[in-house]
């Protein structure tokens, strides 16, 4: 049996919920006609879609056919339940939202993160925007069969649903997954059956499909699909994958571009742990490097069994603790031999990580020099080439060394937008099941 069953409103969106699962190598299949359904075919995949065609049409038939599409379905063997909406909130949202509770149990909640942030589609203090503006001054609320009179999304599901709706904002969610996921306890104690949260970025939605998980709350995701996509790698494994868990993030660059994109890296990753690195220490004698070095990898040994992504990043970046190269000159015979020194220790420290704690798979690398001193460190014979991320950044696996099969992320320092690192690092966690 599938392990991820979405219930969509319509075709399209079914669609482009299959397609986001696909991304991340699931085996997807969209079932279109349920009189000639063969259940057989979803044990051959990872996630099926089941499109209703019940967005404009009345409220009661609306949830029979969710509900009977969600008895049809119903396995417990079924990881993650999703009912796919329209992400301008058009349609029956919560006669089906009900229909899909009814059927698998009163200890199961509906999480609706109605974010997609691509799309422009965010939820600030329980109101949905588009591209900047409420839901309700854009043109869906003259959509001639879906009108939408409100941006305010848990009024909109307390107006069609039955269950009580609890609604968590960006202040609760501040302080990590495990003070959100007693916070979710709390109010589905209090008898809140539908949770609605704020969610702006991508670094959003990880936070709130990692506090479900650590709340142990059994739950159906109800969002335009970007959510679902988030928990379904979070729960589910493709055949063949193995568990991947964690990201080393190694930078070294010193520009103002490098340093507006970790600095927004930290801000979206709520599970990321940064060490700096000291790098005029690497240039000192040997003891004194050594000894940086160990600190650093200590630290991000340490951290790695709380955090997901682990960030080395050369304290260099603040414009107060550059190197002064000229100190060194009497050491060395240029600059060359002192960035090789330095770069030298920015890929020892990854070798220490790596070599130490397996479950890290994914490593982000900016800057090219850095790339280099890594691949030279891990032994490797060269990066087997498999996506472009973003422009001037590559997706790649290592051939062979010390480290084979690890995947990279390699990226110029002076590449891209201030989420660039952001982006790269988000992308990692998907083609790493995290």
């Amino acid at each position: 049996m599938a392990r991820c069953i979405v219930i969509a409103d319509d075709l399209t969106g079914a669609n482009a919920t299959g397609v986001l699962l696909k991304k991340m190598d699931y085996n997807t299949y969209t079932m279109m006609n349920s009189e000639r359904l063969e259940l057989s075919l979803s044990d051959s995949c990872d996630c099926l879609m089941y499109p209703t065609d019940s967005r404009g049409i009345d409220k009661e038939l609306a949830y029979n056919r969710v509900y009977n599409a969600a008895k049809l379905l119903f396995d417990s063997e079924v990881k993650v339940w999703a009912k796919r909406i329209d992400s301008t909130m058009r349609g029956n949202i919560g006669a089906e939202t009900d229909a899909i509770l009814n059927v698998l149990g009163d200890d199961v909640i509906a999480i609706s993160a109605p974010c997609f942030p691509e799309s422009g589609r965010t939820v600030v203090g329980g109101y949905l925007m588009v591209n900047g503006l409420p839901l309700h001054k854009t043109s869906v609320a003259l959509d001639p069969k879906c009108p939408v009179k409100t941006s305010n999304v848990a009024d909109i599901f307390r107006q069609q649903s039955k269950f009580k709706v609890g609604s968590i904002k960006l202040d609760d969610m501040m302080n990590g997954k495990h003070v959100l996921a007693e916070h979710m306890k709390k109010l589905v104690n209090e008898g809140n059956r539908i949770l609605v949260f704020d969610c702006v970025t991508q670094g959003d939605l990880d936070l709130i499909a990692d506090a479900l998980i650590t709340s142990g709350l059994k739950f159906a995701a109800v969002d335009p699909g970007v959510f679902t996509a988030t928990i379904a790698r979070k729960l589910i494994t493709p055949v063949k994958k193995d568990t991947k868990h964690k990201i080393l993030a190694l930078i070294g660059s010193v520009n103002p571009v490098t340093k507006a994109q970790v600095e927004e890296l930290w801000l979206n990753q709520r599970t990321a742990y940064n060490v700096f690195i000291k790098s005029p220490l690497m240039l000192e004698n040997d003891c004194i490097r050594d000894a940086e070095i160990k600190r650093v990898s200590d630290e991000l040994l340490e951290k790695s069994s709380k955090y997901e992504i682990l960030t080395a990043v050369g304290d260099g970046i603040y414009s107060e603790n550059r190197i002064d190269f000229s100190k060194y000159t009497d050491r060395y015979d240029n600059t060359d031999k002192m960035t090789e020194r330095i770069n030298d220790a920015f890929a020892q420290i990854g070798y220490n990580v790596l070599s130490q704690n397996p479950a890290f798979k994914g490593i982000y690398s900016s800057g090219g020099d850095i790339t280099q001193a890594l691949c030279k460190k891990f032994n490797t014979t060269g990066l087997r080439l498999l996506d472009e991320v973003l422009p001037l950044a590559a997706y790649a696996e290592m051939m062979s060394g010390d480290f084979p099969d690890i995947k990279i992320i390699t990226k110029g320092g002076m590449v891209g937008d201030d989420d660039a690192a952001n982006r790269c690092i988000t992308y990692l966690k998907e083609k790493l099941y995290m």
